[in-house]
């Protein structure tokens, strides 16, 4: 497999991998700032101290910006099923979008296709399975929200890359909220904070209501993406 051609924009803010460590994750973003420009600018900026892997425009360009041997610094304080260091272990890529802060938007169909490309590439190098490919939100839920309540998922699940459940939750009533956040917690969610840990869920799996309410729709869902990533004896 074949990614998306790369325009090479080296970016000085990385350092080395952990010593034995390997890629086991690939960690989503969205730029947050104004314009693709500004957000290049400064994740080249050496007193920033941040950068991605990968950028992608709006417009479809692919940037390259550390290589993928070197922990870029993308995540900050963060972690996925109880493990730390979220930089050392992953691949971060970085969306053009203003973001909630700027006039969220859609994320333009030549940019989906490019982040596709690259994602598919990316999962096919490293063997990363679907629980494997994440949103910035979902390791670091009480700080972030993206790549937000809008961006397509979906298409990416179809693609071979991450997860998206149906609409049904298996069997039987929904989990009440105790083993609901035991599975958020079996997914990889840090749920220190409940409802941070429930709304970065919603955000990304039901995106037309993320209040941080455990209602029963977001219960059934949850375990819906549980028995995705965990096959096995359903929970009630």
């Amino acid at each position: 497999m074949t990614g998306p051609a790369c325009i090479d924009a080296r970016s000085p803010n990385h350092d080395a991998r952990p010593p034995g460590g390997g890629v086991d994750l690939l960690v989503l973003h969205y730029t947050g700032m104004p314009t693709g420009a500004a957000a290049l600018d400064r994740l080249r900026d050496p007193a920033a101290r941040v950068s991605a892997h990968y950028l992608v425009e709006e417009d479809g360009r692919v940037f390259r910006l550390v290589p993928e041997d070197r922990r870029a610094w993308h995540a900050g304080v963060s972690s996925w099923r109880g493990r730390g260091d979220v930089n050392g272990r992953s691949i971060g890529v970085e969306i053009v979008n203003p973001g909630h802060e700027f006039g969220y938007r859609p994320f333009p169909a030549p940019q989906m296709d490019a982040v596709e490309a690259l994602c598919r590439d990316i999962v096919a190098r490293y063997g990363l399975g679907p629980g494997d490919v994440v949103g910035h939100a979902d390791v670091a839920p009480t700080r972030k929200e993206d790549p937000g309540e809008l961006f397509d998922w979906p298409r990416l699940a179809r693609a071979g890359v991450g997860v998206w459940p149906a609409a049904a939750g298996g069997d039987g009533p929904a989990p009440d909220a105790a083993a609901a956040l035991a599975m958020l917690a079996a997914i990889g969610y840090d749920v220190s904070d409940p409802v941070a840990a429930t709304i970065a869920f919603q955000r990304r799996f039901r995106p037309e209501g993320f209040d941080g309410r455990l209602d029963s729709e977001t219960r059934t869902r949850i375990r819906a993406v549980r028995d995705l990533l965990i096959p096995g004896p359903s929970s009630p």
